[in-house]
């Protein structure tokens, strides 16, 4: 059976930021922790199927069962600043294409481009910062240049900000589900209080952020890493049921 990719979505496009070192974080957990008895993460690495390439920073297998012949799953992180999504300026509706194919449709070469990136993803995790009690203008943008793309595929969430980013996963649920997305039940929202950013005009290596362990240990006794082995759980038992 061929295998089921999930994209783990970095959704916040600033400089510097936090986003890439949470959509990690959430990768790592995801296809390494042990207490997920269902997952063996393969020692091999793949190389991404995205007809974008540049979009995908991991690409790692994981067997859902021990049967040879069941499902497996990937997981890849998909970052949008490395989509050069301009803001939104596609001169077709997104919802009157063809749904079996609305990629050659649309008129602009970055918005096709996007639509057979996301086309190839099965579902996705949205890993959000949350902005004035909303999601960032860089995901909406991006949720908005496509419809059937996204329509019917299993959808996950996870928030970080100084109180979790529960009210960013609010507004994105309602946004997802207007896309007629699946979007499970669990959202683990990570609380980061110690963790900062570099200020200033760095380099790229300067402006990568490594996470406190006071914030990482606090996750833990919050219970926030087995809510993340429950979202990644509830993705795959929607996987199965296609």
């Amino acid at each position: 059976m061929p295998p089921k990719k999930i994209a783990i979505v970095t959704c916040s496009t600033r400089s510097p930021r936090l986003n890439p070192t949470i959509t990690r974080y959430v990768h790592d957990l995801l296809t390494h922790d042990p207490a997920l008895p269902t997952q063996q993460p393969s020692s091999s690495q793949n190389k991404a199927s995205s007809p974008n390439e540049t979009t995908t920073d991991t690409d790692t297998e994981i067997d859902i069962d021990p049967d040879p012949n069941s499902r497996h799953i990937t997981f890849t992180i998909l970052d949008l600043a490395a989509q050069s999504l301009p803001l939104y300026d596609e001169s077709v509706i997104p919802a009157s294409l063809p749904a079996s194919d609305p990629t050659p449709h649309y008129t602009r070469p970055h918005t096709r481009a996007w639509s057979a990136t996301v086309r190839a993803y099965d579902a996705f995790i949205f890993v959000t910062p949350q902005y004035n009690w909303s999601i960032p203008a860089s995901l909406k943008n991006a949720l908005d240049y496509l419809f059937h793309e996204w329509a019917g595929k299993p959808a996950g969430m996870v928030s970080y900000g100084s109180r979790g980013g529960g009210k960013a996963t609010d507004h994105l649920r309602a946004v997802l589900t207007g896309l007629r997305m699946r979007v499970v039940g669990t959202a683990p929202a990570l609380v980061i209080k110690y963790t900062g950013l570099p200020v200033g005009g760095l380099s790229e290596e300067e402006e990568r952020v490594d996470l406190d362990g006071r914030d990482v240990e606090g996750w833990r006794l919050a219970g926030l890493d087995g809510m993340m082995r429950n979202l990644g759980m509830e993705l795959v038992c929607e996987l199965d049921k296609e």
